[in-house]
């Protein structure tokens, strides 16, 4: 989270307490919810000769804030986001299950459906597109140090940004490839790199 800010509010109860003769000390009973979390101030002994101790149960709510991605721009469902769709901008987040805090974790993402100007980005929203399509024509881009090789080949899977597919090559064998762009994949299986000995 970016610059996360917490603020704690005690609700105030309408239960005189009586003084208590030794410390007074708190336990959790919930705090699944931070909106709600119930606690219990427990005072063993009270502060007279032979004074009961009390217990007491209180609610203390949470504010959690911090920065978080937001949409810039109105967004159809389907479009792919891009970096000026969004801004990072100060929220309660107390309630949200899965804000967004890097933008860069929502760009190249698109809209379940389509996202209003303001909203708060969630991961539960967004959905990776599908880059390649079963039976499309797709570039495989093999890497090696400084060395690039590309051939053609097809998709025998759909695929999001680095999911793993199946593609034949150009020679008719079948390879699993991860999913690098549009139309684009990578070999899985890259071969381990010798450097011939010095002779």
């Amino acid at each position: 989270m970016i610059e996360p800010k917490f603020e704690l509010a005690v609700v105030r109860g309408s239960r005189p307490l009586a003084a208590c003769g030794q410390g007074v000390t708190v336990e959790a009973l919930d705090t699944r919810v931070p909106s709600r979390m119930k606690f219990a101030a427990v005072c063993s002994a009270g502060a007279g000769a032979g004074a009961p101790g009390w217990r007491y149960e209180f609610v203390v709510r949470a504010q959690m804030s911090a920065r978080i991605a937001i949409a810039a721009n109105d967004v159809p469902a389907g479009k792919v986001i891009a970096d000026e769709d969004v801004l990072l901008e100060r929220h309660d987040i107390s309630n949200i299950a899965d804000p967004v805090s890097d933008p860069q974790d929502v760009v190249g993402m698109s809209g379940k459906r389509s996202l209003r100007a303001g909203e708060v980005l969630r991961l539960a929203l967004l959905a990776a597109p599908t880059l390649v399509k079963r039976g499309e024509a797709v570039r495989i881009v093999a890497r090696n140090e400084q060395v690039e090789v590309s051939m053609g080949g097809e998709a025998l899977d759909a695929g999001a940004k680095g999911s793993l597919v199946r593609v034949r090559n150009a020679s008719g064998t079948i390879i699993r490839a991860k999913v690098t762009a549009a139309g684009t994949v990578q070999p899985a299986d890259m071969p381990v790199t010798i450097n011939p000995r010095n002779e």
